[in-house]
């Protein structure tokens, strides 16, 4: 099993990149390989999926795009191709805020993913991905605390200069409270 690979890029093609390491050229799928640049010394997470009639490296610029990658894997029906393309069509914290709300549109709009993929993804992922889903949620509050600022008539600057000090580990309606306490002091 492959953890990572470090080399230089030495070609990009369409679905895959070639990345050299000491002399030896692995041919790499990648979900966006046009992000690479040619001669760029890089570190690539790898995932090897081995089949009867193939091994194929699936390679990720960061460790949550491998994670996302293999949990999706997981999934009944959710084949390497599709997984990559789920990958290649939107930001990891997406895909995650959408498993997590069950958002079964956001999901069908990738490649190879139709209702029934959707909502097997949403049931077998929902609550068990780690990948900074506390980071999603506690986001997802303080913008509704930004909003409730905003719908108060407070300002963006005084607003922005309040929500940096909040504890994003409260609910949205503590989170109001202290965010006014803030601004009256």
């Amino acid at each position: 099993m492959y953890s990572y690979l470090k080399g230089y890029i030495t070609e990009i093609e369409p679905g895959k990149v070639t990345l050299e390491v000491q002399g030896i050229g692995y041919h790499v799928r990648v979900p966006n390989p046009f992000e690479f640049k040619m001669d760029d010394f890089l570190k690539l997470f790898i995932h090897q999926h081995v089949r009867e009639d193939a091994h194929t490296l699936y390679g990720f610029a960061d460790i949550k795009e491998k994670r996302l990658f293999e949990s999706l894997l997981n999934v009944k029906g959710i084949g390497p191709k599709s997984a990559l393309a789920v990958l290649a069509a939107a930001k990891v914290e997406e895909i995650i805020r959408a498993i997590e709300t069950s958002d079964t549109k956001y999901l069908n709009r990738f490649p190879g993913i139709g209702p029934k993929a959707a909502q097997q993804i949403i049931l077998d992922l929902k609550g068990k991905l780690q990948i900074d889903t506390i980071n999603i949620k506690s986001k997802r509050q303080l913008e509704e605390v930004e909003d409730a600022l905003r719908a108060l008539g407070y300002k963006s600057r005084e607003i922005e200069r309040v929500v940096k000090k909040l504890d994003g580990s409260k609910d949205t309606a503590s989170l109001v409270k202290d965010a006014l306490k803030l601004i009256a002091n």
